[in-house]
């Protein structure tokens, strides 16, 4: 109880500010292209105007703001250039991850992986869209903890909300669920083999599905690209 206390206690009003807004710009409540104001955003927290430039500078360098001298703040705006750097950065990654994990793979790791095929198999037959996604970041991250590279996941979870970001733009994301289960059963079964050329392949297949989907996202909506 102390510890969750004194994590608690870290959270400053700068933390509280970011959170409420990188939610609101990833969930797109925040379109690409809103205005937002440092005093608007004070006045709506109750808090000074430091705290919210600090969590500004945050968004910034996380690429989801656009702060310009003399100028409004404003939401950035999907770039397909940085978008194609993260699906190379994040594909880079995952295929070192299972590698090492195939190498270092234990019988009974699979336990936690069939558990959570369970959950997502749970989440889409209750039609539960978000709490699949939830446990989609959980697999992946399982995969590098166990796997030995657990500071790997941080990685891979920034690039996978970049491109999550501008898939809530495509009505078909619920619907791709069942497939991509089905990537994450064939890539639990090439660990449990510890066969590395099927989980590569499972790992190329599974970042390849939203390719057609990011360019069709990019066709419809234009005006919401650099």
């Amino acid at each position: 109880m102390q510890v969750i206390h004194t994590i608690a206690e870290r959270r400053t009003t700068s933390d509280i500010v970011f959170e409420h807004l990188f939610e609101a710009i990833v969930s797109l409540e925040m379109l690409p292209g809103s205005k937002l104001s440092e005093a608007d955003i004070a006045k709506q927290f109750g808090v000074s105007r430091q705290p919210v430039r600090d969590a500004f500078n945050k968004l910034e360098a996380q690429d989801l703001l656009l702060i310009r001298p003399q100028k409004a703040t404003k939401v950035r705006g999907f770039s397909m250039e940085k978008i194609a750097h993260a699906r190379f950065v994040r594909l880079a990654v995952e295929l070192e991850v299972v590698r090492v994990a195939c190498q270092n793979w234990q019988s009974e790791y699979s336990t936690a992986i069939a558990e959570n095929l369970k959950a997502q198999e749970q989440a889409i037959d209750d039609e539960q869209t978000e709490e699949f996604h939830r446990l989609d970041y959980e697999f992946h991250r399982i995969i590098c903890e166990l796997g030995g590279h657990r500071l790997a996941f941080e990685t891979i979870q920034e690039c996978k909300r970049k491109i999550d970001r501008l898939c809530v733009l495509s009505l078909g994301r619920a619907s791709e669920a069942s497939t991509l289960l089905e990537d994450h059963k064939l890539l639990a079964t090439a660990l449990d083999a510890r066969d590395h050329e099927a989980a590569c392949g499972v790992i190329r297949t599974h970042l390849s599905r939203l390719d057609e989907t990011i360019e069709e996202v990019h066709l419809k909506h234009a005006e919401y690209f650099e």
